[in-house]
């Protein structure tokens, strides 16, 4: 009885955890667009002006080289079939929650030598400041130099560890809407 009841407990955690996800994707491609002739990609350098960390960048390509793999599309340095562009930003978040104390709700007014106040009970302002990454890649076909597919992710900034972690999730989740075929 006892396993049972800690299988449904981890099974329970288990999809918990797999809903929390740290990033969020969204994409978009040019329905038109034949993917299947896309053989091979670059990583043209960024021009924005935030840029990555070291083991930001390095799970950037790493993560952009095996995922599109196994879409059959391999990386090369030159004459490319796509051209893969990053853009980077960041952005300050400010989030307050007000709450009311709701312990002096139920007291009456003449409490004690001073009584209470005549109003509302006291409000608290929990103020919380975080830090949002923007990735996107853009997918441009190198002869047209059209766009054919964007994925864009966003997540919460934070040390360089973590973001590295992020990066590779968010390339992921990119990659996975991808058009193109997967390898057998």
């Amino acid at each position: 009885m006892s396993t049972l009841l800690l299988r449904c407990l981890l099974a329970a955690l288990g999809f918990s955890l797999s809903a929390c996800s740290s990033v969020t994707v969204t994409t978009d491609y040019d329905h038109s667009t034949a993917f299947d002739q896309y053989q091979t990609y670059t990583l043209t350098p960024s021009t924005d002006q935030i840029g990555l960390s070291p083991s930001g960048e390095t799970a950037l390509r790493d993560s952009l080289r095996n995922h599109l793999a196994t879409h059959s599309v391999s990386e090369v340095n030159e004459n490319a079939d796509l051209h893969v562009v990053r853009h980077i930003s960041t952005k300050e978040k400010v989030v307050v929650h007000q709450s009311t104390d709701m312990r002096y709700t139920s007291l009456p007014y003449r409490y004690g030598r001073y009584g209470m106040w005549a109003g509302a009970p006291p409000m608290y302002n929990d103020v919380s400041q975080y830090t949002v990454g923007t990735l996107i890649l853009d997918f441009v076909d190198a002869k047209s130099q059209k766009l054919v597919f964007r994925g864009i992710a966003s997540g919460t900034v934070s040390d360089p560890e973590t973001n590295a972690e992020r990066i590779r999730e968010a390339v992921e989740k990119i990659v996975q809407n991808y058009p193109g075929g997967i390898k057998q």
